[in-house]
């Protein structure tokens, strides 16, 4: 939930390089970015581990989550802009070198304190790879293909997140809970250390933009909150995501509490519904644009009915007893659940100027991260300390019902609110 346009996507660079080596650049770039969220999401499947051996409450679990996506979502803008000016290749493999090492040091962390310290650095070097590794990939392929190259990149998001909690789960069983982060953290320097040999940056990128005015900073910043409309979107939205963030934290912990999986098939299990969600987003976004096509005030309408489909579905679930109807209700929740993803992207885009694209995109990474992928699993531990775990997932349809009533707001001044875009 990071992302955001970078600059002006220049088209040199597809025209020179060779397609084979386009399409490896294209699959080690990928491969970093499976490592990305495979070092970000490992944590969560042994949090019953860290919980046993050091004591930890269900709020300091939360935190060790949350304080990435926090990272994430503060740095993500000013990290991209330093990457336009200093060298796209040479600041995604330093960025991938202080997540891989940060979680390494994971790894040998002797407490609590160490290892929220080296989930921060996860979280630092992970803000902007999404963002500028999008772009570096765009850049080396003709227009005509670059839907289709997003659309496959963007999945390495939740494919790595799936590889993370399984993969982890499986290490955790076997060897112990450090060798979940040891496993990740070898696979990302390895990588690391192959993109750098690979790919040369004076074969994939340009020269360096000096200018950093060319990269949206001009225009005022009030245009990024001058309508109701769009303030709705980034609230609505981040709240919307509370509910993905903390399932996909608290789930393996859910799953092994109640339903005395081993923390192997709790990994097994959550990564399904993480699938779930995966197949959620570029499917509920294709049903929006097949269903508002040519209205796209019925986007946001959809993204509302997105929200309140998912807190239907996952209160229902809380209400019935442990056992497989529960969990596939579970699963269509989340399947819902970041649905809201793609029409919301497409407001904040029809409802800011142009101009300013890269800096709306901004404000919404950063609304999706602290509202929702960072609050969510900090305060669902809190309450879990509080009321029991399976009490604090119970309560999460709040959240949803929060989000489409902000939603609501912008509903009702979408048209007044666009024309008035238009107008400037």
């Amino acid at each position: 939930m990071a992302m955001q346009p970078i600059g002006t996507v220049r088209s040199d660079a597809w025209e020179r390089i060779p397609r084979a080596y386009a399409w490896l650049v294209f699959a080690l770039t990928f491969g970093l970015l499976l490592s990305d969220y495979m070092s970000r999401q490992v944590l969560n499947v042994v949090f019953p581990l860290l919980k046993a051996e050091w004591q930890l409450s269900d709020t300091q679990l939360g935190s060790l989550s949350s304080i990435v996506s926090i990272a994430v979502g503060l740095l993500a803008f000013p990290l991209s802009l330093v990457a336009d000016r200093w060298g796209r290749i040479r600041s995604l493999t330093i960025m991938a070198a202080i997540w891989s090492v940060a979680t390494l040091v994971c790894g040998i962390a002797d407490g609590y304190q160490q290892m929220l310290a080296a989930r921060l650095f996860v979280g630092a070097g992970e803000a902007a790879y999404t963002s500028v590794g999008l772009a570096v990939v765009l850049s080396i392929f003709p227009p005509k293909q670059r839907s289709a190259v997003t659309g496959a990149f963007m999945a390495g998001s939740m494919v790595g997140s799936v590889l993370g909690i399984g993969l982890g789960g499986l290490l955790a069983t076997h060897f112990g809970w450090r060798a979940s982060f040891v496993g990740m953290a070898v696979y990302g320097i390895a990588l690391t250390l192959l993109y750098t040999v690979v790919v040369k940056p004076g074969r994939v990128e340009p020269a360096p933009v000096k200018d950093l005015g060319r990269l949206s900073l001009r225009p005022p910043l009030k245009s990024l909150f001058s309508t109701p409309s769009v303030i709705s979107v980034y609230i609505g939205s981040g709240l919307q995501l509370f509910i993905t963030g903390a399932l996909l934290a608290w789930l393996p912990s859910f799953l092994n509490r109640y339903y005395d999986m081993a923390l192997a098939r709790a990994g097994g299990v959550a990564a399904i519904f993480v699938f779930a969600t995966a197949a959620g987003m570029p499917l509920c976004g294709l049903l929006a644009d097949r269903l508002c096509h040519g209205s796209p005030s019925r986007k946001i309408t959809l993204a509302l009915s997105y929200c309140l489909i998912c807190c239907a579905l996952l209160a229902l679930a809380f209400q019935l007893p442990l056992g497989t109807g529960q969990l596939l209700l579970m699963g269509a929740a989340m399947f819902f659940g970041a649905g809201s993803v793609g029409p919301a992207g497409t407001m904040v885009a029809n409802l800011t100027p142009p101009a300013i694209h890269s800096t709306a995109m901004a404000t919404w990474a950063l609304s999706n991260n602290l509202l929702g992928l960072a609050a969510g699993p900090f305060i669902t531990g809190l309450i879990a300390d509080r009321l029991g775990l399976i009490a604090a997932l119970q309560l999460l349809p709040l959240a949803g019902v929060a989000a489409a009533a902000v939603l609501m707001i912008g509903v009702r001044n979408y048209q007044q609110d666009l024309q008035r875009i238009l107008r400037t």
